[in-house]
Parts: C-alpha cells; structure tokens; sequence
C-alpha cells in the first residue's frame, strides 16, 4: 500500500473533489462523515464529542501495524451554520457548530498524532483554513474562531514535531463553489452583511472549483514548507 488517506467530510465539495483526486498509488482512501463519500466509510458525527473517541480508537487499530509509504489525514470537516449574530443563534446550533469548528480539529489532530508517532514513514496533518481566519465577517462568529483556532494549533503543534515528526500545515483554499457558498448566498444580507460580495464573486466567475482547489492541496505535500505553515492556495 503507497498511502493510507484519511479525509473528513469526503462527502461532498472539496473533501469529496480530494478523495476522487488522490495522488499516491494504490492509496487506501477512507473518508469521516455522517454520511459517507467514498467506498470505505468510517460513520462519525464529528460535532458530538461522543464519536471523537472512536475515530481517535480508529486511528489506533489502523495504524498500529501499518507498514506502508505514507499516511495521510486532511481534516477537511466543518459548517458555516448558523449563520448571523451570536446572541440570536438557536443555543444548540451554535454549540455544534463550536465543537465542530474549534474542537474537533484539535483532538482529532492530536489522536492522529498520537496513534502515528511510533511510524517512520512519511506523515502529514493538513487542515482546511479559511480567509475567515484573518477576517471577522459580521454573522460568522463560530466560523470565524473556528478556522483561526486551526492556525494557531497548526502553527503550535508544527513547532513542536522534531526533524522527523509529522507534517502540519493548515490551507486556505479560497472562495471554492461548494454547497457552501450557496447556503452563504441565500442569507439575508442582515444575517451576514456581507453577502452582496460572495454574489459578486458567483456572477463574475471568481469561484475556484472544488478539483483545481483538491489539487492544489494535494500539491502542499510535495512543497517544501516549513512544519506549521499556515497558508492560502490563492499566495501560492
């Protein structure tokens, strides 16, 4: 076996355009979902911490006799919902939503990291980013913390692997074409002030498609970046 993949959210958008594009023979790809994307389905809700502990067991019993080239995790993972401000979330919603955004991808991250540190092939860590990381959009409070809650693990954790320790990079793929920008554009401009710019970027033909952005993630793995890099496709 060349590689073995794990990818959240491979069931639709960008994690579904990554596991239809990856890069390593004979790869073993397996994707984390509710609802499943690839042929190999491991069922999770990644914003109940209840299922945290059984990826992370997963991650365990996969790895711990693994003997392959590489191992891969793209936490790709997230929501954009609620959307609008804090204080008038539905309370279970925005709960969700956190645990999805800003916790989920730090333990995942450190079971990962945990269940392949005894392995000497290559091992990488790549986590889905935002522009939202940098930039507090009006209506997109647990979004927003989320993805720079990302960064500032990825850039941490990255510090902390020696010399031949784990890859961690965090990737902003840009405005991509996604049921997610759909769900962004039918929001009343109340909600999210600044809906009238994702409209614009639709119009004119600015989205990036979820294949160019897959591939372009994919093409970080071969880049010479230092351990912890936070970085957007649209700089490279």
């Amino acid at each position: 076996m060349s590689a073995l993949v794990w990818i959240s959210g491979a069931s639709a958008g960008i994690g579904a355009a990554l596991a239809a594009t990856v890069p390593f023979r004979d790869a073993r790809v397996v994707d984390i979902s509710r609802r499943g994307g690839t042929p190999e389905h491991f069922k999770a809700d990644l914003a109940d911490p209840a299922d945290w502990s059984r990826v992370a067991e997963h991650f365990t019993d996969e790895l711990s006799t693994y003997d392959g080239d590489r191992v891969v995790f793209i936490h790709n993972a997230g929501t954009i919902t609620p959307i609008g401000p804090a204080a008038g979330a539905d309370p279970d919603d925005y709960t969700r939503a956190v645990l999805l955004n800003s916790a989920a991808p730090q333990v995942l991250g450190a079971a990962f990291l945990r269940a392949s540190a005894h392995l000497t092939c290559e091992r990488h860590l790549v986590m889905l980013s935002s522009g939202a990381a940098t930039t507090a959009y009006s209506g997109w409070s647990s979004y927003n913390a989320g993805k720079a809650a990302v960064e500032h693990w990825v850039r941490t954790v990255g510090q902390e692997q020696p010399t031949d320790g784990c890859r961690i990079l965090a990737v902003a793929p840009g405005v991509v074409d996604t049921a997610m920008q759909s769900e962004i554009r039918s929001t009343p401009e109340a909600d999210f002030p600044a809906v009238a710019r994702f409209h614009t970027l639709k119009a004119t033909g600015s989205l990036t498609t979820p294949e160019a952005a897959a591939t372009g993630i994919w093409s970080l793995l071969h880049r010479d970046l230092p351990n912890g890099t936070c970085t957007d496709l649209r700089t490279l």
